[in-house]
Protein backbone atom coordinates (compact mmCIF):
# COMPACT_ATOMS: atom_id res chain seq x y z
CA UNK A 1 0.00 0.00 0.00
CA UNK A 2 1.23 3.67 -0.93
CA UNK A 3 2.20 5.65 2.10
CA UNK A 4 0.92 8.92 1.74
CA UNK A 5 1.41 12.37 3.98
CA UNK A 6 -0.84 15.06 4.39
CA UNK A 7 1.02 17.91 2.69
CA UNK A 8 0.25 20.24 5.49
CA UNK A 9 1.75 17.52 8.21
CA UNK A 10 4.86 17.24 5.96
CA UNK A 11 4.84 21.20 6.05
CA UNK A 12 4.93 21.01 9.82
CA UNK A 13 7.93 18.28 9.62
CA UNK A 14 9.86 20.65 7.56
CA UNK A 15 8.93 23.52 9.48
CA UNK A 16 10.19 21.91 12.83
CA UNK A 17 13.35 21.46 11.28
CA UNK A 18 13.53 25.10 10.68
CA UNK A 19 14.76 25.89 14.33
CA UNK A 20 17.26 28.89 14.28
CA UNK A 21 20.49 27.17 14.97
CA UNK A 22 23.27 29.05 14.14
CA UNK A 23 24.63 27.90 10.68
CA UNK A 24 28.11 26.29 10.80
CA UNK A 25 30.39 26.83 8.00
CA UNK A 26 32.36 23.33 7.97
CA UNK A 27 35.64 23.48 5.53
CA UNK A 28 35.63 20.09 3.93
CA UNK A 29 39.00 19.22 5.70
CA UNK A 30 40.75 20.87 7.58
CA UNK A 31 38.29 22.70 10.47
CA UNK A 32 39.98 22.27 13.68
CA UNK A 33 36.92 21.50 16.21
CA UNK A 34 34.82 19.39 13.96
CA UNK A 35 35.71 16.70 15.94
CA UNK A 36 34.16 18.05 18.83
CA UNK A 37 30.91 18.28 16.93
CA UNK A 38 28.16 15.63 18.66
CA UNK A 39 25.36 14.82 16.53
CA UNK A 40 22.95 16.43 19.24
CA UNK A 41 19.59 17.35 18.43
CA UNK A 42 20.61 20.93 17.76
CA UNK A 43 23.01 19.97 15.14
CA UNK A 44 20.27 17.36 14.15
CA UNK A 45 17.61 19.78 13.27
CA UNK A 46 20.26 21.79 11.63
CA UNK A 47 21.37 18.89 9.36
CA UNK A 48 18.01 17.72 8.92
CA UNK A 49 16.87 21.48 7.58
CA UNK A 50 20.19 21.26 5.12
CA UNK A 51 19.04 17.85 3.54
CA UNK A 52 15.85 19.38 2.55
CA UNK A 53 16.72 22.59 1.53
CA UNK A 54 20.15 22.71 0.71
CA UNK A 55 23.08 24.36 2.78
CA UNK A 56 22.56 27.92 1.29
CA UNK A 57 18.93 27.95 1.19
CA UNK A 58 18.78 26.92 5.03
CA UNK A 59 21.05 29.52 6.00
CA UNK A 60 18.42 32.23 4.13
CA UNK A 61 15.41 29.96 6.06
CA UNK A 62 17.24 30.94 9.28
CA UNK A 63 16.53 34.98 9.03
CA UNK A 64 13.14 34.52 8.36
CA UNK A 65 10.00 35.02 10.59
CA UNK A 66 8.12 31.84 11.30
CA UNK A 67 5.32 32.66 9.43
CA UNK A 68 7.82 33.83 6.08
CA UNK A 69 9.46 30.10 6.77
CA UNK A 70 5.92 28.63 6.50
CA UNK A 71 5.15 30.80 3.09
CA UNK A 72 8.17 29.67 1.96
CA UNK A 73 7.97 25.56 2.89
CA UNK A 74 4.50 25.58 1.55
CA UNK A 75 5.91 26.19 -1.85
CA UNK A 76 8.45 23.35 -1.43
CA UNK A 77 5.90 21.20 -0.67
CA UNK A 78 3.95 22.19 -3.71
CA UNK A 79 7.10 20.92 -5.50
CA UNK A 80 7.80 17.45 -3.98
CA UNK A 81 3.82 16.61 -4.77
CA UNK A 82 4.49 16.11 -8.04
CA UNK A 83 1.54 14.54 -9.25
CA UNK A 84 0.01 17.41 -7.08
CA UNK A 85 -2.74 14.86 -5.87
CA UNK A 86 -2.58 16.83 -2.45
CA UNK A 87 -0.58 13.82 -0.58
CA UNK A 88 3.27 13.31 -0.44
CA UNK A 89 3.89 9.77 -1.63
CA UNK A 90 7.20 7.79 -0.07
CA UNK A 91 8.33 7.98 -4.27
CA UNK A 92 8.07 11.43 -3.91
CA UNK A 93 9.97 12.41 -0.86
CA UNK A 94 12.33 9.66 -1.61
CA UNK A 95 12.89 11.76 -4.89
CA UNK A 96 13.28 15.11 -3.18
CA UNK A 97 15.69 13.83 -0.49
CA UNK A 98 18.04 12.42 -3.44
CA UNK A 99 17.07 15.52 -5.17
CA UNK A 100 18.38 17.73 -2.47
CA UNK A 101 21.88 15.07 -1.90
CA UNK A 102 22.52 15.72 -5.49
CA UNK A 103 22.21 19.51 -4.98
CA UNK A 104 24.30 19.76 -2.27
CA UNK A 105 26.94 18.19 -3.27
CA UNK A 106 27.03 19.98 -6.96
CA UNK A 107 26.60 23.14 -4.70
CA UNK A 108 29.71 22.69 -2.45
CA UNK A 109 31.70 21.74 -5.45
CA UNK A 110 31.11 24.55 -7.53
CA UNK A 111 31.96 26.50 -4.64
CA UNK A 112 35.23 25.00 -3.89
CA UNK A 113 35.72 24.95 -7.96
CA UNK A 114 36.25 28.90 -7.85
CA UNK A 115 38.28 28.47 -4.66
CA UNK A 116 40.86 26.55 -6.30
CA UNK A 117 41.02 26.68 -10.15
CA UNK A 118 42.99 29.63 -9.63
CA UNK A 119 44.19 30.05 -12.79
CA UNK A 120 40.60 28.96 -14.32
CA UNK A 121 41.82 26.56 -17.03
CA UNK A 122 38.95 24.49 -15.57
CA UNK A 123 40.66 22.22 -13.65
CA UNK A 124 42.43 21.96 -10.23
CA UNK A 125 46.34 20.58 -10.14
CA UNK A 126 47.21 19.49 -7.01
CA UNK A 127 49.64 22.34 -7.04
CA UNK A 128 46.80 24.66 -6.70
CA UNK A 129 44.72 22.94 -3.95
CA UNK A 130 47.93 22.74 -2.26
CA UNK A 131 49.27 26.38 -1.95
CA UNK A 132 45.40 27.81 -1.86
CA UNK A 133 45.01 25.68 1.60
CA UNK A 134 48.03 25.90 2.73
CA UNK A 135 50.18 28.73 1.18
CA UNK A 136 52.75 30.93 3.38
CA UNK A 137 53.19 27.73 6.21
CA UNK A 138 54.51 25.70 2.81
CA UNK A 139 57.40 28.34 2.83
CA UNK A 140 57.81 28.29 6.64
CA UNK A 141 57.45 24.46 6.68
CA UNK A 142 55.00 24.95 9.64
CA UNK A 143 57.30 26.63 11.63
CA UNK A 144 55.09 29.45 12.43
CA UNK A 145 51.67 26.87 13.26
CA UNK A 146 51.31 26.11 16.68
CA UNK A 147 50.67 22.23 16.36
CA UNK A 148 53.23 21.84 13.60
CA UNK A 149 52.47 18.09 13.45
CA UNK A 150 48.75 18.58 12.72
CA UNK A 151 49.28 20.61 9.92
CA UNK A 152 51.85 17.94 8.56
CA UNK A 153 49.65 15.26 8.94
CA UNK A 154 46.54 17.20 7.09
CA UNK A 155 48.90 18.07 4.24
CA UNK A 156 49.97 14.02 3.78
CA UNK A 157 46.35 13.23 4.06
CA UNK A 158 44.47 15.14 1.81
CA UNK A 159 47.33 14.92 -0.98
CA UNK A 160 46.59 10.84 -0.15
CA UNK A 161 42.95 11.35 -0.65
CA UNK A 162 43.82 13.83 -3.84
CA UNK A 163 45.35 11.07 -5.40
CA UNK A 164 43.15 8.29 -4.44
CA UNK A 165 40.47 10.90 -6.65
CA UNK A 166 43.06 11.52 -9.26
CA UNK A 167 42.17 8.36 -10.94
CA UNK A 168 44.45 9.30 -14.43
CA UNK A 169 47.37 10.44 -12.13
CA UNK A 170 48.52 13.29 -13.86
CA UNK A 171 47.97 15.66 -10.96
CA UNK A 172 45.17 17.12 -11.96
CA UNK A 173 41.83 16.80 -10.85
CA UNK A 174 38.76 17.10 -13.35
CA UNK A 175 35.38 18.15 -11.77
CA UNK A 176 34.32 15.05 -11.57
CA UNK A 177 38.06 13.71 -9.50
CA UNK A 178 37.26 16.47 -7.38
CA UNK A 179 33.46 16.02 -6.63
CA UNK A 180 35.23 12.28 -5.60
CA UNK A 181 37.86 14.20 -3.62
CA UNK A 182 35.52 16.50 -1.91
CA UNK A 183 32.97 13.70 -1.52
CA UNK A 184 34.26 10.01 -1.12
CA UNK A 185 31.83 8.37 0.40
CA UNK A 186 30.23 8.85 -2.93
CA UNK A 187 32.72 6.86 -4.75
CA UNK A 188 32.76 3.15 -4.64
CA UNK A 189 36.88 3.64 -5.72
CA UNK A 190 37.27 6.04 -2.91
CA UNK A 191 36.04 3.66 0.08
CA UNK A 192 39.40 2.67 1.23
CA UNK A 193 40.47 6.33 1.79
CA UNK A 194 37.05 6.87 3.54
CA UNK A 195 38.13 3.68 5.92
CA UNK A 196 41.41 4.72 6.32
CA UNK A 197 40.58 7.95 7.64
CA UNK A 198 37.77 7.02 9.93
CA UNK A 199 40.45 4.57 11.77
CA UNK A 200 43.16 7.29 11.73
CA UNK A 201 40.53 9.64 13.44
CA UNK A 202 39.30 7.14 16.12
CA UNK A 203 42.23 4.99 16.70
CA UNK A 204 44.40 6.90 19.72
CA UNK A 205 47.20 4.71 20.12
CA UNK A 206 47.94 4.40 16.97
CA UNK A 207 48.17 0.84 16.46
CA UNK A 208 46.24 0.03 13.06
CA UNK A 209 42.78 -0.74 14.66
CA UNK A 210 39.97 0.29 16.80
CA UNK A 211 39.21 -1.15 20.46
CA UNK A 212 36.02 -0.01 22.34
CA UNK A 213 36.97 2.55 24.19
CA UNK A 214 38.01 4.35 20.78
CA UNK A 215 35.22 3.42 19.15
CA UNK A 216 32.43 4.56 22.32
CA UNK A 217 35.22 7.39 22.83
CA UNK A 218 34.73 9.09 19.61
CA UNK A 219 30.77 9.24 19.98
CA UNK A 220 30.86 10.03 23.96
CA UNK A 221 32.91 11.73 26.62
CA UNK A 222 31.09 11.82 29.81
CA UNK A 223 31.20 15.00 31.91
CA UNK A 224 32.56 14.55 35.65
CA UNK A 225 30.29 12.73 37.50
CA UNK A 226 27.99 11.28 34.32
CA UNK A 227 26.35 8.23 34.21
CA UNK A 228 26.57 6.55 30.99
CA UNK A 229 23.41 6.78 28.93
CA UNK A 230 21.53 3.69 27.61
CA UNK A 231 22.88 4.38 24.36
CA UNK A 232 26.60 3.63 25.36
CA UNK A 233 25.59 0.36 26.46
CA UNK A 234 23.85 -0.16 23.58
CA UNK A 235 26.71 0.89 21.54
CA UNK A 236 29.22 -1.35 23.41
CA UNK A 237 26.69 -4.32 22.98
CA UNK A 238 26.71 -3.36 19.05
CA UNK A 239 30.31 -3.46 18.99
CA UNK A 240 30.89 -6.77 20.75
CA UNK A 241 28.07 -8.64 19.24
CA UNK A 242 27.90 -6.92 15.67
CA UNK A 243 30.79 -4.95 14.34
CA UNK A 244 34.02 -7.10 15.67
CA UNK A 245 33.05 -10.08 13.27
CA UNK A 246 36.19 -11.68 14.48
CA UNK A 247 35.59 -11.66 18.09
CA UNK A 248 39.38 -10.01 18.52
CA UNK A 249 38.25 -7.00 20.69
CA UNK A 250 39.07 -4.96 17.88
CA UNK A 251 38.15 -3.89 14.74
CA UNK A 252 39.91 -4.09 11.72
CA UNK A 253 39.80 -2.05 8.36
CA UNK A 254 37.53 -4.61 6.91
CA UNK A 255 35.31 -4.16 10.14
CA UNK A 256 35.46 -0.63 9.70
CA UNK A 257 34.05 -0.60 6.11
CA UNK A 258 31.36 -2.96 6.72
CA UNK A 259 30.49 -0.08 9.72
CA UNK A 260 30.37 2.65 8.10
CA UNK A 261 30.03 1.67 4.30
CA UNK A 262 27.27 -1.15 4.90
CA UNK A 263 26.51 -1.86 1.70
CA UNK A 264 24.04 -0.90 -1.22
CA UNK A 265 21.84 0.91 1.94
CA UNK A 266 19.76 4.21 0.71
CA UNK A 267 19.90 6.44 3.25
CA UNK A 268 17.58 8.62 1.28
CA UNK A 269 15.18 5.96 1.33
CA UNK A 270 15.05 4.74 4.38
CA UNK A 271 14.59 8.89 5.52
CA UNK A 272 11.88 9.32 3.33
CA UNK A 273 9.94 5.45 4.63
CA UNK A 274 10.90 6.54 8.26
CA UNK A 275 9.44 10.23 8.12
CA UNK A 276 6.38 8.82 6.70
CA UNK A 277 5.95 5.66 8.61
CA UNK A 278 6.21 7.85 11.95
CA UNK A 279 3.81 10.63 10.85
CA UNK A 280 1.02 7.67 10.29
CA UNK A 281 2.29 6.31 13.06
CA UNK A 282 1.45 8.78 15.46
CA UNK A 283 -1.57 9.88 13.23
CA UNK A 284 -0.05 13.41 12.88
CA UNK A 285 -2.53 15.73 10.61
CA UNK A 286 -2.35 19.35 11.73
CA UNK A 287 -5.27 21.20 11.93
CA UNK A 288 -5.83 25.37 12.27
CA UNK A 289 -7.42 24.41 16.21
CA UNK A 290 -4.22 22.61 16.60
CA UNK A 291 -1.22 24.75 14.97
CA UNK A 292 2.31 23.92 14.71
CA UNK A 293 3.34 25.43 17.91
CA UNK A 294 1.06 23.63 20.01
CA UNK A 295 3.04 21.38 22.70
CA UNK A 296 1.49 17.93 21.27
CA UNK A 297 2.44 19.03 17.55
CA UNK A 298 5.90 20.33 18.43
CA UNK A 299 7.20 17.16 20.58
CA UNK A 300 5.24 14.61 18.04
CA UNK A 301 7.43 16.54 15.13
CA UNK A 302 11.15 16.26 17.43
CA UNK A 303 10.59 13.05 17.69
CA UNK A 304 9.28 12.33 13.68
CA UNK A 305 12.45 14.53 12.67
CA UNK A 306 14.97 12.78 15.62
CA UNK A 307 13.49 9.65 14.66
CA UNK A 308 14.70 9.31 10.60
CA UNK A 309 17.66 10.93 11.51
CA UNK A 310 18.94 8.64 14.47
CA UNK A 311 17.91 5.20 11.88
CA UNK A 312 18.97 6.67 8.82
CA UNK A 313 22.51 8.47 9.49
CA UNK A 314 25.39 7.25 7.33
CA UNK A 315 28.35 7.00 9.47
CA UNK A 316 30.69 7.63 6.70
CA UNK A 317 28.94 10.69 5.38
CA UNK A 318 28.95 12.20 8.93
CA UNK A 319 32.89 11.82 9.25
CA UNK A 320 33.82 12.47 5.65
CA UNK A 321 31.87 15.75 5.59
CA UNK A 322 32.93 16.79 9.54
CA UNK A 323 31.79 15.55 12.77
CA UNK A 324 31.74 12.23 15.12
CA UNK A 325 30.05 9.25 13.65
CA UNK A 326 26.76 8.92 15.00
CA UNK A 327 24.98 6.99 17.72
CA UNK A 328 22.75 4.26 17.64
CA UNK A 329 19.52 4.39 18.94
Amino acid sequence: MMMLLGPLAFLCILAATAVSVPPQEKRVHHQPDLSSHVHDDAHGYQYDHEAFLGKEEAKTFDQLTPEESKARLAKIVERIDTDKDGFISHAELHHWIKHRQRRYIEDNVNKHWKDYDKNQDDQIAWEEYKNTTYGYYLGEDFDDVEDKATYKSMLARDERRFRAADRDADGIATRSEFTAFLHPEEFDHMKDVVVQETIEDIDKNKDGKIDINEYIGDMFTPEDGETEPDWVHTEKKHFSEFRDSNKDGYLDAGEVAHWILPGEVDHADNEAKHLIHETDTDKVRLTPSEPQGSPYATNVLRRVVNHSLRDTCCPALVRVRGGKTCKAF
